[in-house]
Protein backbone atom coordinates (compact mmCIF):
# COMPACT_ATOMS: atom_id res chain seq x y z
CA UNK A 1 0.00 0.00 0.00
CA UNK A 2 0.99 3.32 -1.29
CA UNK A 3 2.27 5.51 2.05
CA UNK A 4 1.52 8.94 2.25
CA UNK A 5 4.79 11.23 2.33
CA UNK A 6 4.82 14.17 4.78
CA UNK A 7 3.55 16.57 2.82
CA UNK A 8 0.88 14.78 1.70
CA UNK A 9 -2.68 14.86 3.59
CA UNK A 10 -3.91 11.76 4.80
CA UNK A 11 -6.28 9.39 2.49
CA UNK A 12 -9.97 9.34 4.28
CA UNK A 13 -9.06 6.31 5.76
CA UNK A 14 -5.78 7.06 7.46
CA UNK A 15 -7.70 10.26 9.86
CA UNK A 16 -7.86 11.20 13.52
CA UNK A 17 -4.56 10.12 15.22
CA UNK A 18 -3.64 8.34 11.75
CA UNK A 19 -0.68 10.89 10.16
CA UNK A 20 0.91 11.10 12.88
CA UNK A 21 3.71 8.79 11.77
CA UNK A 22 4.43 10.86 8.93
CA UNK A 23 7.26 12.88 9.75
CA UNK A 24 10.24 10.55 10.16
CA UNK A 25 12.14 10.66 13.55
CA UNK A 26 15.41 12.47 13.83
CA UNK A 27 17.10 9.50 15.30
CA UNK A 28 16.88 7.08 18.71
CA UNK A 29 16.04 10.43 20.39
CA UNK A 30 13.16 10.90 18.46
CA UNK A 31 11.40 14.16 17.17
CA UNK A 32 12.34 17.65 18.52
CA UNK A 33 9.56 19.25 21.23
CA UNK A 34 8.57 21.57 18.12
CA UNK A 35 7.34 18.70 15.84
CA UNK A 36 6.14 16.46 18.82
CA UNK A 37 3.82 19.60 19.88
CA UNK A 38 2.91 20.24 16.36
CA UNK A 39 2.16 16.55 15.38
CA UNK A 40 0.27 16.74 18.66
CA UNK A 41 -2.09 19.89 17.39
CA UNK A 42 -2.59 18.07 14.27
CA UNK A 43 -3.77 14.85 15.06
CA UNK A 44 -6.55 16.81 17.27
CA UNK A 45 -7.32 18.80 14.54
CA UNK A 46 -7.84 15.37 12.54
CA UNK A 47 -9.96 14.42 14.76
CA UNK A 48 -12.21 17.40 15.05
CA UNK A 49 -12.42 16.65 11.05
CA UNK A 50 -13.48 12.87 11.31
CA UNK A 51 -17.15 12.23 10.16
CA UNK A 52 -18.87 8.93 10.97
CA UNK A 53 -19.43 6.84 7.47
CA UNK A 54 -23.57 5.97 8.11
CA UNK A 55 -23.49 3.90 4.55
CA UNK A 56 -24.33 0.76 4.05
CA UNK A 57 -21.70 -1.71 3.42
CA UNK A 58 -21.25 -3.61 0.36
CA UNK A 59 -18.52 -6.01 2.14
CA UNK A 60 -17.08 -6.50 5.11
CA UNK A 61 -13.54 -8.06 5.79
CA UNK A 62 -12.87 -9.49 9.46
CA UNK A 63 -9.40 -10.17 10.34
CA UNK A 64 -8.21 -12.00 13.64
CA UNK A 65 -4.87 -12.48 14.72
CA UNK A 66 -5.56 -15.39 17.11
CA UNK A 67 -3.84 -14.57 20.44
CA UNK A 68 -2.77 -10.49 19.31
CA UNK A 69 -3.32 -9.12 22.43
CA UNK A 70 -1.84 -4.99 22.57
CA UNK A 71 1.82 -6.42 23.93
CA UNK A 72 1.83 -8.49 20.87
CA UNK A 73 0.64 -5.52 18.53
CA UNK A 74 3.09 -2.99 20.28
CA UNK A 75 6.52 -5.28 19.85
CA UNK A 76 5.42 -6.54 16.75
CA UNK A 77 4.69 -2.48 15.87
CA UNK A 78 8.57 -1.87 17.16
CA UNK A 79 10.12 -4.55 15.14
CA UNK A 80 8.54 -3.78 12.19
CA UNK A 81 9.90 -0.39 12.86
CA UNK A 82 13.61 -1.40 13.50
CA UNK A 83 13.42 -4.00 10.64
CA UNK A 84 12.91 -0.88 8.60
CA UNK A 85 16.27 0.68 10.21
CA UNK A 86 14.21 3.34 12.82
CA UNK A 87 13.87 2.90 16.56
CA UNK A 88 10.63 1.33 16.08
CA UNK A 89 8.62 2.65 18.59
CA UNK A 90 7.12 5.77 16.20
CA UNK A 91 6.14 2.94 13.96
CA UNK A 92 2.62 1.85 13.16
CA UNK A 93 1.67 -1.37 11.73
CA UNK A 94 -0.85 -1.01 9.04
CA UNK A 95 -4.59 -1.56 10.81
CA UNK A 96 -3.39 1.24 13.94
CA UNK A 97 -3.62 3.49 11.67
CA UNK A 98 -7.47 3.32 11.26
CA UNK A 99 -9.82 5.59 12.27
CA UNK A 100 -11.96 3.43 15.10
CA UNK A 101 -10.70 1.89 17.61
CA UNK A 102 -12.56 0.12 20.87
CA UNK A 103 -11.38 -2.61 23.65
CA UNK A 104 -13.18 -6.13 23.70
CA UNK A 105 -13.59 -8.58 26.64
CA UNK A 106 -12.75 -11.28 26.25
CA UNK A 107 -13.95 -13.83 28.74
CA UNK A 108 -15.88 -17.24 28.23
CA UNK A 109 -19.60 -17.58 29.74
CA UNK A 110 -17.58 -20.35 31.97
CA UNK A 111 -13.87 -19.20 31.94
CA UNK A 112 -12.12 -15.42 33.13
CA UNK A 113 -9.30 -16.12 30.52
CA UNK A 114 -11.08 -17.95 27.27
CA UNK A 115 -10.16 -19.98 24.42
CA UNK A 116 -10.43 -19.54 20.68
CA UNK A 117 -13.93 -21.24 20.11
CA UNK A 118 -15.46 -19.49 22.28
CA UNK A 119 -14.21 -16.60 21.89
CA UNK A 120 -14.98 -16.78 17.83
CA UNK A 121 -18.25 -18.19 18.21
CA UNK A 122 -19.06 -14.88 20.30
CA UNK A 123 -17.71 -12.40 17.16
CA UNK A 124 -19.36 -14.68 14.44
CA UNK A 125 -22.82 -15.23 16.34
CA UNK A 126 -23.25 -12.22 18.58
CA UNK A 127 -23.98 -14.61 21.78
CA UNK A 128 -21.20 -15.84 24.34
CA UNK A 129 -20.40 -19.25 25.09
CA UNK A 130 -18.51 -21.38 26.64
CA UNK A 131 -15.07 -22.15 25.70
CA UNK A 132 -14.35 -25.64 23.50
CA UNK A 133 -17.83 -25.16 21.80
CA UNK A 134 -18.05 -24.22 18.04
CA UNK A 135 -21.24 -21.78 17.74
CA UNK A 136 -23.50 -23.52 20.06
CA UNK A 137 -25.18 -21.54 22.85
CA UNK A 138 -23.74 -21.49 26.46
CA UNK A 139 -26.30 -24.46 27.29
CA UNK A 140 -24.79 -26.89 25.52
CA UNK A 141 -22.10 -28.86 27.20
CA UNK A 142 -18.72 -29.42 26.21
CA UNK A 143 -17.88 -33.07 24.73
CA UNK A 144 -21.89 -33.75 24.64
CA UNK A 145 -22.75 -35.01 21.26
CA UNK A 146 -26.77 -35.57 22.18
CA UNK A 147 -26.92 -32.48 24.47
CA UNK A 148 -25.85 -29.91 22.04
CA UNK A 149 -28.98 -30.79 19.75
CA UNK A 150 -30.78 -27.63 19.16
CA UNK A 151 -28.25 -25.18 21.02
CA UNK A 152 -26.52 -24.31 17.06
CA UNK A 153 -26.03 -20.19 16.61
CA UNK A 154 -26.32 -18.98 12.94
CA UNK A 155 -23.10 -17.85 11.90
CA UNK A 156 -22.78 -14.57 9.48
CA UNK A 157 -20.86 -16.35 6.96
CA UNK A 158 -24.30 -18.53 7.13
CA UNK A 159 -26.23 -15.56 7.14
CA UNK A 160 -24.17 -14.09 4.14
CA UNK A 161 -24.67 -16.75 2.27
CA UNK A 162 -28.69 -17.07 2.87
CA UNK A 163 -28.65 -13.86 1.33
CA UNK A 164 -26.65 -14.21 -1.33
CA UNK A 165 -23.60 -12.73 -1.07
CA UNK A 166 -20.08 -14.57 -1.52
CA UNK A 167 -17.75 -15.84 1.73
CA UNK A 168 -14.60 -16.81 2.12
CA UNK A 169 -12.48 -18.35 5.04
CA UNK A 170 -8.82 -17.84 4.75
CA UNK A 171 -5.95 -19.30 7.61
CA UNK A 172 -2.28 -20.32 8.40
CA UNK A 173 -4.04 -22.68 10.69
CA UNK A 174 -6.18 -26.31 9.95
CA UNK A 175 -9.65 -25.11 8.50
CA UNK A 176 -11.21 -27.46 11.01
CA UNK A 177 -9.22 -25.62 13.91
CA UNK A 178 -11.07 -23.26 16.35
CA UNK A 179 -11.00 -19.72 14.71
CA UNK A 180 -11.99 -20.68 11.43
CA UNK A 181 -14.36 -23.63 11.75
CA UNK A 182 -16.18 -21.23 14.16
CA UNK A 183 -17.62 -19.20 10.68
CA UNK A 184 -19.10 -22.44 8.86
CA UNK A 185 -19.21 -25.25 11.91
CA UNK A 186 -21.24 -26.24 15.25
CA UNK A 187 -19.69 -28.83 17.74
CA UNK A 188 -19.78 -29.20 21.12
CA UNK A 189 -16.12 -30.00 20.84
CA UNK A 190 -13.33 -28.03 19.04
CA UNK A 191 -11.00 -30.98 18.61
CA UNK A 192 -13.63 -32.87 16.56
CA UNK A 193 -11.73 -31.59 13.47
CA UNK A 194 -11.56 -34.82 11.73
CA UNK A 195 -13.72 -38.42 11.75
CA UNK A 196 -11.44 -40.16 13.40
CA UNK A 197 -11.51 -37.62 16.35
CA UNK A 198 -14.82 -38.35 17.04
CA UNK A 199 -15.89 -39.53 20.29
CA UNK A 200 -17.90 -43.52 20.18
CA UNK A 201 -20.90 -41.41 21.92
CA UNK A 202 -20.62 -39.04 19.21
CA UNK A 203 -20.39 -41.41 16.71
CA UNK A 204 -23.54 -42.98 17.35
CA UNK A 205 -25.68 -39.63 17.91
CA UNK A 206 -24.88 -38.73 14.74
CA UNK A 207 -22.23 -35.75 15.21
CA UNK A 208 -20.58 -34.75 12.37
CA UNK A 209 -16.80 -33.47 12.34
CA UNK A 210 -15.65 -30.19 11.51
CA UNK A 211 -13.94 -31.11 8.31
CA UNK A 212 -17.47 -32.88 6.84
CA UNK A 213 -19.46 -29.83 7.96
CA UNK A 214 -17.49 -27.32 5.66
CA UNK A 215 -17.94 -29.84 2.48
CA UNK A 216 -21.72 -30.38 2.99
CA UNK A 217 -22.08 -26.47 4.14
CA UNK A 218 -26.45 -26.40 3.49
CA UNK A 219 -26.36 -22.41 3.06
CA UNK A 220 -26.42 -20.54 -0.13
CA UNK A 221 -23.96 -22.77 -2.38
CA UNK A 222 -21.34 -23.16 -0.14
CA UNK A 223 -18.07 -20.70 1.04
CA UNK A 224 -16.45 -19.74 -2.41
CA UNK A 225 -12.89 -19.77 -1.12
CA UNK A 226 -11.29 -21.84 1.85
CA UNK A 227 -7.74 -21.61 2.03
CA UNK A 228 -5.85 -22.85 5.47
CA UNK A 229 -3.61 -25.53 6.24
CA UNK A 230 -5.17 -29.54 7.59
CA UNK A 231 -5.39 -31.51 4.51
CA UNK A 232 -5.28 -34.51 6.69
CA UNK A 233 -8.63 -34.13 7.82
CA UNK A 234 -9.88 -34.34 4.08
CA UNK A 235 -8.16 -37.20 2.76
CA UNK A 236 -8.92 -40.97 3.46
CA UNK A 237 -6.56 -43.12 5.89
CA UNK A 238 -5.40 -45.10 2.72
CA UNK A 239 -4.18 -41.85 0.54
CA UNK A 240 -0.98 -40.53 1.04
CA UNK A 241 -0.08 -36.97 1.63
CA UNK A 242 0.63 -35.47 -2.05
CA UNK A 243 3.50 -33.20 0.05
CA UNK A 244 4.74 -35.75 2.93
CA UNK A 245 4.37 -39.11 1.34
CA UNK A 246 5.32 -40.74 4.63
CA UNK A 247 2.31 -38.96 5.97
CA UNK A 248 -1.34 -40.86 5.31
CA UNK A 249 -5.30 -38.64 5.54
CA UNK A 250 -6.77 -39.58 8.62
CA UNK A 251 -10.27 -40.04 7.66
CA UNK A 252 -11.81 -43.37 8.81
CA UNK A 253 -14.70 -43.01 6.52
CA UNK A 254 -12.80 -43.25 3.32
CA UNK A 255 -14.17 -40.06 2.46
CA UNK A 256 -12.06 -37.92 0.31
CA UNK A 257 -13.85 -34.41 0.88
CA UNK A 258 -11.14 -33.01 -1.60
CA UNK A 259 -12.93 -34.47 -4.67
CA UNK A 260 -16.18 -34.11 -3.24
CA UNK A 261 -15.22 -30.61 -2.78
CA UNK A 262 -14.57 -30.73 -6.65
CA UNK A 263 -17.37 -33.15 -7.45
CA UNK A 264 -20.42 -31.39 -5.29
CA UNK A 265 -19.48 -27.74 -6.55
CA UNK A 266 -19.57 -25.69 -9.89
CA UNK A 267 -16.24 -24.73 -11.72
CA UNK A 268 -14.43 -25.75 -8.32
CA UNK A 269 -11.01 -26.39 -8.17
CA UNK A 270 -8.58 -27.41 -4.94
CA UNK A 271 -4.87 -27.02 -4.62
CA UNK A 272 -2.04 -27.85 -2.07
CA UNK A 273 1.21 -25.90 -2.94
CA UNK A 274 1.22 -22.04 -3.46
CA UNK A 275 2.18 -22.82 -7.15
CA UNK A 276 -0.87 -24.41 -7.91
CA UNK A 277 -2.92 -21.10 -6.26
CA UNK A 278 -0.75 -19.07 -8.99
CA UNK A 279 -1.43 -20.69 -11.80
CA UNK A 280 -4.85 -20.76 -11.40
CA UNK A 281 -7.52 -19.32 -13.79
CA UNK A 282 -9.62 -17.32 -11.08
CA UNK A 283 -12.02 -16.43 -14.10
CA UNK A 284 -13.02 -19.67 -14.40
CA UNK A 285 -13.45 -20.69 -10.70
CA UNK A 286 -16.41 -20.11 -8.65
CA UNK A 287 -15.36 -22.31 -5.66
CA UNK A 288 -11.81 -22.27 -4.12
CA UNK A 289 -10.50 -25.04 -1.65
CA UNK A 290 -6.73 -24.49 -0.67
CA UNK A 291 -5.19 -27.17 1.76
CA UNK A 292 -1.59 -25.91 1.79
CA UNK A 293 -0.53 -28.34 4.72
CA UNK A 294 -1.17 -31.62 6.56
CA UNK A 295 -1.67 -29.92 9.63
CA UNK A 296 -0.95 -26.13 10.41
CA UNK A 297 0.90 -23.80 7.73
CA UNK A 298 4.09 -23.08 8.44
CA UNK A 299 5.35 -19.71 10.49
CA UNK A 300 5.85 -16.94 7.94
CA UNK A 301 9.46 -16.70 9.44
CA UNK A 302 10.19 -20.30 8.04
CA UNK A 303 7.63 -20.45 4.69
CA UNK A 304 10.98 -20.01 2.65
CA UNK A 305 12.33 -23.24 4.29
CA UNK A 306 9.14 -25.23 3.45
CA UNK A 307 9.75 -27.71 0.49
CA UNK A 308 6.06 -27.86 -0.19
CA UNK A 309 5.45 -24.62 -1.12
CA UNK A 310 2.96 -22.21 0.93
CA UNK A 311 1.98 -18.84 0.16
CA UNK A 312 2.18 -16.26 2.53
CA UNK A 313 -1.38 -14.65 4.28
CA UNK A 314 -1.46 -11.25 2.32
CA UNK A 315 -1.06 -13.33 -0.46
CA UNK A 316 -3.85 -16.12 0.49
CA UNK A 317 -6.13 -12.74 0.89
CA UNK A 318 -5.46 -11.26 -2.22
CA UNK A 319 -6.21 -14.59 -4.05
CA UNK A 320 -9.56 -14.15 -1.91
CA UNK A 321 -10.26 -11.40 -2.70
CA UNK A 322 -10.14 -11.32 -6.88
CA UNK A 323 -12.55 -14.11 -6.36
CA UNK A 324 -15.31 -12.50 -3.88
CA UNK A 325 -15.64 -9.24 -5.62
CA UNK A 326 -16.80 -10.53 -8.71
CA UNK A 327 -20.06 -10.69 -6.72
CA UNK A 328 -22.31 -7.63 -6.88
CA UNK A 329 -23.97 -8.09 -4.10
CA UNK A 330 -21.20 -8.04 -2.37
CA UNK A 331 -19.75 -10.75 0.35
CA UNK A 332 -17.65 -11.43 3.62
CA UNK A 333 -14.56 -12.83 4.08
CA UNK A 334 -12.63 -13.84 7.42
CA UNK A 335 -8.69 -14.04 7.54
CA UNK A 336 -6.95 -15.44 10.45
CA UNK A 337 -3.36 -15.24 11.61
CA UNK A 338 -3.72 -18.32 13.07
CA UNK A 339 0.21 -18.97 14.37
CA UNK A 340 0.65 -16.14 16.16
CA UNK A 341 -1.08 -18.05 19.12
CA UNK A 342 0.85 -21.06 18.51
CA UNK A 343 4.17 -19.01 18.55
CA UNK A 344 3.18 -17.70 22.03
CA UNK A 345 2.09 -20.83 23.50
CA UNK A 346 5.41 -21.90 22.88
CA UNK A 347 7.32 -18.63 24.55
CA UNK A 348 8.58 -17.92 21.07
CA UNK A 349 8.03 -14.09 20.41
CA UNK A 350 9.65 -13.70 16.84
CA UNK A 351 7.82 -16.03 14.84
CA UNK A 352 4.64 -14.91 17.42
CA UNK A 353 5.57 -10.98 15.94
CA UNK A 354 6.90 -12.31 12.55
CA UNK A 355 3.31 -13.26 11.80
CA UNK A 356 1.80 -10.43 13.24
CA UNK A 357 3.88 -8.59 10.63
CA UNK A 358 2.42 -10.27 7.76
CA UNK A 359 -1.14 -9.81 9.43
CA UNK A 360 -0.14 -6.34 9.06
CA UNK A 361 0.61 -6.81 5.40
CA UNK A 362 -2.72 -8.72 4.57
CA UNK A 363 -4.63 -6.15 6.11
CA UNK A 364 -2.61 -3.26 3.95
CA UNK A 365 -3.34 -5.94 1.12
CA UNK A 366 -7.13 -6.05 1.36
CA UNK A 367 -7.61 -2.26 1.98
CA UNK A 368 -5.21 -1.39 -1.01
CA UNK A 369 -7.88 -3.53 -3.05
CA UNK A 370 -10.92 -2.50 -1.37
CA UNK A 371 -12.60 1.01 -0.64
CA UNK A 372 -13.27 2.51 2.57
CA UNK A 373 -16.31 3.74 0.75
CA UNK A 374 -18.29 0.43 0.61
CA UNK A 375 -16.40 -2.21 2.28
CA UNK A 376 -15.98 -2.63 6.52
CA UNK A 377 -12.90 -3.42 7.20
CA UNK A 378 -12.20 -4.83 11.52
CA UNK A 379 -8.96 -6.44 13.14
CA UNK A 380 -8.92 -7.69 16.72
CA UNK A 381 -8.07 -10.54 17.94
CA UNK A 382 -9.78 -13.28 20.27
CA UNK A 383 -7.80 -13.22 22.99
CA UNK A 384 -4.34 -12.42 24.15
CA UNK A 385 -1.07 -13.83 26.26
CA UNK A 386 1.05 -13.56 28.56
CA UNK A 387 3.82 -11.87 26.85
CA UNK A 388 5.33 -8.53 28.84
CA UNK A 389 7.78 -5.51 27.99
CA UNK A 390 9.26 -4.34 30.84
CA UNK A 391 12.87 -3.81 32.40
CA UNK A 392 13.44 0.34 31.48
CA UNK A 393 15.24 -0.75 27.73
CA UNK A 394 16.59 3.10 26.11
CA UNK A 395 14.97 4.23 22.98
CA UNK A 396 15.63 1.59 19.85
CA UNK A 397 16.92 -0.93 21.53
CA UNK A 398 16.49 -4.30 19.44
CA UNK A 399 12.65 -5.18 20.76
CA UNK A 400 14.20 -8.94 20.57
CA UNK A 401 17.53 -8.18 21.96
CA UNK A 402 18.40 -8.19 25.89
CA UNK A 403 17.87 -4.67 28.02
CA UNK A 404 20.47 -1.72 27.71
CA UNK A 405 19.18 0.85 29.50
CA UNK A 406 20.00 4.89 30.23
CA UNK A 407 22.81 6.54 32.18
CA UNK A 408 21.98 8.73 34.82
CA UNK A 409 21.96 11.71 32.48
CA UNK A 410 19.26 9.76 30.32
CA UNK A 411 21.96 9.07 27.85
CA UNK A 412 21.92 5.04 26.60
CA UNK A 413 24.52 2.49 27.98
CA UNK A 414 26.56 0.51 26.03
CA UNK A 415 26.19 -3.16 28.37
CA UNK A 416 23.28 -4.88 29.08
CA UNK A 417 21.22 -4.26 32.68
CA UNK A 418 22.01 -7.26 35.00
CA UNK A 419 19.34 -8.62 37.34
CA UNK A 420 19.74 -9.73 40.64
CA UNK A 421 21.12 -12.64 40.07
CA UNK A 422 23.93 -10.53 37.93
CA UNK A 423 22.55 -12.05 34.52
CA UNK A 424 21.19 -10.11 32.18
CA UNK A 425 17.58 -10.64 30.97
CA UNK A 426 15.63 -9.85 27.68
CA UNK A 427 12.68 -7.14 27.15
CA UNK A 428 9.86 -9.77 25.97
CA UNK A 429 9.33 -12.33 28.52
CA UNK A 430 6.00 -14.69 29.44
CA UNK A 431 4.42 -15.22 32.94
CA UNK A 432 4.39 -18.55 32.23
CA UNK A 433 5.21 -21.64 29.78
CA UNK A 434 8.18 -23.32 28.38
CA UNK A 435 10.62 -20.64 29.00
CA UNK A 436 11.25 -21.86 32.50
CA UNK A 437 12.71 -25.00 32.00
CA UNK A 438 16.49 -25.19 32.85
CA UNK A 439 17.23 -26.15 29.62
CA UNK A 440 20.70 -25.07 28.61
CA UNK A 441 20.37 -24.02 24.88
CA UNK A 442 17.36 -21.83 24.48
CA UNK A 443 17.79 -21.63 20.84
CA UNK A 444 16.42 -24.84 19.64
CA UNK A 445 15.66 -26.45 15.96
CA UNK A 446 11.84 -26.84 17.13
CA UNK A 447 10.54 -29.64 17.64
CA UNK A 448 7.63 -30.13 19.18
CA UNK A 449 7.82 -26.46 20.84
CA UNK A 450 11.82 -27.22 22.76
CA UNK A 451 11.51 -25.52 26.45
CA UNK A 452 13.96 -22.22 26.24
CA UNK A 453 16.15 -21.87 29.66
CA UNK A 454 15.00 -20.71 32.91
CA UNK A 455 16.92 -18.09 34.79
CA UNK A 456 19.52 -20.92 36.04
CA UNK A 457 20.96 -19.71 32.17
CA UNK A 458 23.06 -16.99 31.49
CA UNK A 459 22.19 -14.84 28.45
CA UNK A 460 25.12 -13.62 27.92
CA UNK A 461 26.52 -15.36 25.01
CA UNK A 462 23.06 -16.27 23.45
CA UNK A 463 21.89 -14.20 20.55
CA UNK A 464 17.93 -13.36 21.79
CA UNK A 465 16.96 -12.07 18.27
CA UNK A 466 17.44 -15.37 16.87
CA UNK A 467 13.89 -16.84 15.26
CA UNK A 468 14.37 -20.28 17.36
CA UNK A 469 15.03 -18.49 20.39
CA UNK A 470 12.24 -18.92 23.52
CA UNK A 471 11.64 -16.38 25.51
CA UNK A 472 12.18 -16.78 29.60
CA UNK A 473 9.05 -17.49 31.32
CA UNK A 474 7.95 -17.25 35.78
CA UNK A 475 5.96 -19.91 36.21
CA UNK A 476 7.21 -23.29 34.30
CA UNK A 477 4.35 -25.08 32.05
CA UNK A 478 4.56 -26.86 28.99
CA UNK A 479 2.52 -24.68 27.42
CA UNK A 480 2.25 -20.90 27.64
CA UNK A 481 -1.22 -20.11 28.33
CA UNK A 482 -3.87 -16.91 27.16
CA UNK A 483 -4.32 -14.00 29.52
CA UNK A 484 -7.75 -12.27 29.87
CA UNK A 485 -7.17 -9.05 29.05
CA UNK A 486 -9.20 -6.82 26.82
CA UNK A 487 -7.88 -6.80 23.22
CA UNK A 488 -8.45 -4.26 20.76
CA UNK A 489 -10.73 -3.92 18.17
CA UNK A 490 -9.49 -1.69 14.98
CA UNK A 491 -12.06 -0.61 12.06
CA UNK A 492 -12.38 1.28 9.15
CA UNK A 493 -15.31 1.92 6.34
CA UNK A 494 -18.82 1.86 7.13
CA UNK A 495 -20.41 1.66 10.17
CA UNK A 496 -16.81 1.53 11.54
CA UNK A 497 -17.57 4.25 14.16
CA UNK A 498 -20.00 1.98 16.03
CA UNK A 499 -16.48 0.41 17.36
CA UNK A 500 -15.93 2.73 20.44
CA UNK A 501 -15.35 2.05 24.25
CA UNK A 502 -15.20 -1.00 25.89
CA UNK A 503 -17.21 -3.66 24.25
CA UNK A 504 -18.40 -7.03 24.65
CA UNK A 505 -16.60 -9.31 22.42
CA UNK A 506 -20.49 -10.28 21.13
CA UNK A 507 -21.21 -6.70 19.86
CA UNK A 508 -18.94 -7.46 17.53
CA UNK A 509 -20.96 -9.41 15.42
CA UNK A 510 -23.84 -7.30 15.59
CA UNK A 511 -21.18 -4.49 14.52
CA UNK A 512 -20.71 -6.54 11.53
CA UNK A 513 -24.53 -7.37 10.73
CA UNK A 514 -25.80 -3.74 11.33
CA UNK A 515 -23.16 -2.67 8.65
CA UNK A 516 -24.61 -4.54 6.07
CA UNK A 517 -28.29 -3.60 6.37
CA UNK A 518 -29.47 -6.60 8.10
Amino acid sequence: MKQPSSNTPCSRWQRALLCLALAPPAGAAGLSPSQWYRNGEQAVQQADALRPNRHKARNVILFIGDGMGVSTVTAARILQGQQRGQPGEENLLSFERFPYLALSKTYNTNQQTPDSAGTMTAIMTGAKTRAGVIAEDSDARRHDCAGARGHELQTLLELAEQKGLSTGIVTTTRLTHATPAATYAHSPERDWEGDSKLTPEAQKQGCKDIAAQLIEFAYGDGPEVALGGGRRFFLPASTKDPERPDKNGTRKDGRDLTAEWLSTRRDAAYVWNQSQLDALDLSHTRHLLGLFNPSHMQYEADRERDPGGEPSLSEMTARALEMLRRNKRGYFLMVEAGRIDHAHHAGNAYRALTDTIELSRAVSTARAMTGAGDTLIIVTADHSHTLTLAGYPTRGNPILGKVIGNDDHGAAETAAKLAADGMPYTTLGYQNGPGYSLDKNPVRSDKRRPPAAGRQQNLSGIDTTDRRFHQQSLVPLKSETHSGEDVAVYADGPGAYRVHGVMEQNVIYHVMRRAFGW
